[in-house]
């Protein structure tokens, strides 16, 4: 069973998320419709960064995931090596 910590933490996670979400929803498929002259339109990054910022946190997973999976791999490879 999860402590009280890990579902405050949980949730806080959720609920960044969700922000995070809302916020690109809004930016890329809400934003287009909207005068380009309206106030609304300072809150928000150029549309450019719309593309740019989620190809760049993808290409950072595939680093990490890579980068987690070398290590492993390395490191049960030099285990098998002392066992015989």
């Amino acid at each position: 069973m999860a402590t009280g910590t890990d579902q405050v933490v949980g949730l806080g996670l959720v609920a960044v998320s969700l922000v995070i979400f809302t916020y690109y929803t809004a930016w890329v498929i809400l934003l287009p419709f909207i005068d380009s002259q309206h106030v609304i339109h300072k809150y928000f990054l150029p549309r450019a960064y719309a593309v740019a910022i989620p190809l760049a946190a993808g290409l950072l997973l595939l680093l990490f995931v890579g980068v987690f999976i070398t290590y492993v791999m390395l490191k049960n490879q030099k285990v098998t090596k002392k066992a015989q």
